[in-house]
């Protein structure tokens, strides 16, 4: 694919950037189109950026702050990172935006930090962007605004935010406060430091808050902040913390790379994905804070990979203009408090801006990702997942049996004791509840496409069409090539949990999944394959115990029957949509669909597919040999590898 030409680029250096092309002058450039495409949205002094599109639930005052602190981050790593030598425009509108938006009398103000407000959010971002242009911005600025802006962020001292992600919000933003020698309380910020103590779950994981919350949160808040708060703070102030969480960091960082496709793109999982490359904010993080267990070439073939993946599908748009959406607008993917200028968090997928131009990794020769240099499968047991990718087409899949985003589960003894396994749980949420992801596809995430709950999923059917949900999930394994996780499935008039127990098996681009059911009578077992969606309507076909969906790409999802289907009422079938997917108009989702059950126990095996091959899923049948001998189930397949579950 070829970058959209508005973007302007310099030409591509296949010698420094053998696989993407692009230098650190593509990175400027692209932050310069994103920067001034802004420009015609600006309220008259600069306060607020009041972009198109449907605004969130905080109104429009406060999208429109959210358009100025979340680009003032983009601008700071802009700024810092040439040293102050870009246009005097660009740092004249944010020091005019700084007066205008603390100034009660400008008609632009902004609204005042109170408890668990977004403007917290908002906050965090401007104070991490004054302190890196403090030569340019901050110490230029009037005193009797730079007193202004301290008074805007008093709202925080002694404040309350939400637990989770947004505890850090306030430490930066203290921390700011304490730079600039204003007001503010030592225990707010050792509060929201030990607070996250609570959520590392180690490997270098957290959680975002009490539950079990694994998603981008985790590279782009909470590995990020403590970071950025030790940069303020100074190594002389961060009392040794810094040094925990460059440790963390590295650990993360050595999984992270098995995230990315050979085409750049991210897995497709958890919330807030209209920020797409700020999922990069980890990996520039770990070469700011000298703790990167990536090689430079690595890191920045990694990170350019994921831009230049977005500008090869219009990201930036024509405008240059980020939308609520993946690729193109698609507002299933967000959330009621996303707003037009929500997107441009993804400005922390700048930060290696801020590296100077000579740093290693804009100097030194790319290195290939991961999966580009082989198969790849790798578990990692904190989160629940299973990862594995294939050379030949590029494509990661993401094996989900630990992150549901809900709060936590009753304790074992609770559950011993009869406690509901679904206590406390919401709604399942297609961006957590899913049994897999990948980077070439999106959940079905529609409103009109959640009742039926097709894709990424194994379902019972009630008597009137009603699928079972999968709400939370408690982990069972997660090793070497297999995961396991239970769930409970409940369905309309019926008061009892039922208890779905699934095992994931991965063997090269293949998962097999064995599931342990336990259903009412007349109940049918329906399992779904990956979701394909394109421009242009996938391919369907079918037999009694298969089903495939084709994109006109050849992206291909497939689902095989192995054992314990009985041939169904439908057998195989494909399931279709119309703009209920990220990646495009038309999807088509393959399912198996077993006979009505007649209640109890039983065992169901299948083999799901995600490929850019091309698919017989006849011959797939013969791939596995299964042997189910009471609760034991014996995976056998032809290179003579034996699985039990």
């Amino acid at each position: 694919m070829s970058v959209a030409p508005h973007l302007q680029l310099p030409p591509t250096d296949r010698i420094l950037s053998s696989r993407t092309g692009w230098t650190r002058a593509h990175w400027e450039a692209t932050a310069d189109r994103m920067l001034d495409a802004l420009v015609p949205y600006a309220t008259p002094g600069f306060a607020q950026y009041r972009l198109p599109g449907r605004g969130s639930w905080s109104g429009v005052v406060s999208d429109g702050l959210e358009g100025f602190a979340r680009s003032f981050l983009l601008a700071a790593c802009r700024i810092a990172g040439a040293g102050g030598a870009v246009d005097p425009a660009l740092t004249e509108r944010y020091a005019a935006g700084l007066a205008a938006g603390t100034d009660p009398a400008s008609g632009e103000a902004w609204p005042r930090l109170t408890d668990c407000s977004q403007q917290m959010v908002e906050a965090a971002s401007v104070a991490v962007a004054l302190h890196e242009t403090r030569p340019w911005i901050w110490d230029r600025l009037d005193a009797r605004v730079q007193e202004r802006v301290v008074d805007w962020f008093s709202g925080f001292v002694g404040g309350r935010t939400w637990d989770n992600n947004w505890r850090l919000f306030q430490v930066v933003s203290e921390q700011f406060l304490a730079s600039v020698g204003a007001p503010y309380i030592r225990a707010d910020i050792e509060g929201g430091l030990d607070r996250i103590e609570d959520w590392y779950v180690g490997d270098g994981w957290y959680t975002d808050g009490d539950g079990r919350n694994f998603d981008y949160y985790i590279g782009w808040a909470m590995h990020l902040y403590p970071l950025l708060w030790a940069r303020i703070a100074g190594p002389d102030g961060d009392g040794g913390r810094a040094a925990v969480y460059r440790q963390r960091l590295s650990r993360f960082l050595e999984d992270y790379p098995h995230f990315f496709g050979a085409d750049g793109a991210p897995v497709h999982q958890g919330r807030s994905l209209a920020y797409r490359f700020a999922a990069l904010a980890p990996v520039w993080m770990g070469a700011l804070a000298d703790c990167t267990p990536l090689a430079p070439g690595l890191t920045r073939r990694l990170a350019s990979g994921t831009l230049r993946h977005f500008a090869e599908r219009g990201v930036p748009d024509e405008r240059g203009l980020l939308t609520l959406g993946w690729y193109d607008t698609f507002l299933p993917s967000t959330q009621p408090y996303s707003g037009p200028a929500s997107p441009y968090w993804a400005s922390k997928g700048f930060l290696g801006l801020l590296l100077p131009a000579g740093h290693p990794v804009w100097t030194v020769r790319e290195l290939p990702l991961p999966v580009e240099e082989s198969d790849t499968c790798t578990a990692l047991p904190a989160p629940g997942w299973l990862l594995h990718g294939t050379r030949h087409d590029g494509i990661v899949r993401l094996v989900n049996h630990g992150s549901d985003h809900n709060p936590p589960a009753p304790s074992p003894a609770d559950l011993d004791a009869g406690a509901d396994p679904d206590l406390g749980a919401g709604e399942d949420d297609p961006h957590y509840a899913k049994l897999a992801y990948s980077t070439a596809t999106a959940p079905e995430s529609a409103p009109h496409a959640l009742a039926r709950t097709v894709d990424g999923h194994l379902a019972l059917i009630a008597p009137d069409g009603t699928p079972s949900r999968r709400r939370r999930i408690h982990p069972l394994r997660c090793e070497d090539r297999v995961a396991a996780s239970w769930s409970a499935a409940r369905l309309p008039g019926d008061e009892r949990a039922y208890r779905i127990e699934t095992t994931s098996v991965l063997h090269g681009p293949w998962e097999i999944r064995v599931h342990r059911v336990e259903a009412p009578e007349g109940a049918v077992v329906r399992e779904g394959g990956h979701a394909v969606a394109d421009a242009r309507s996938p391919f369907a076909s079918s037999g009694p115990d298969w089903a495939l969906a084709r994109t006109a790409e050849g992206l291909t999802s497939a689902v095989v029957a192995l054992y314990g289907w009985d041939g169904g009422v439908e057998g195989g079938a494909v399931a279709r949509d119309v703009e209920s997917n990220a990646y495009g108009p038309h999807s088509a989702v393959p399912y198996l669909r077993s006979a009505p059950r007649p209640g109890g126990s039983s065992v169901h095996v299948s083999l799901v597919v995600l490929s850019r091959d091309r698919i017989h899923p006849e011959v797939l049948r013969t791939a596995v040999r299964v042997r189910v001998e009471g609760e034991a189930v014996t995976l056998t397949f032809l290179d003579g590898r034996t699985v039990e579950v």
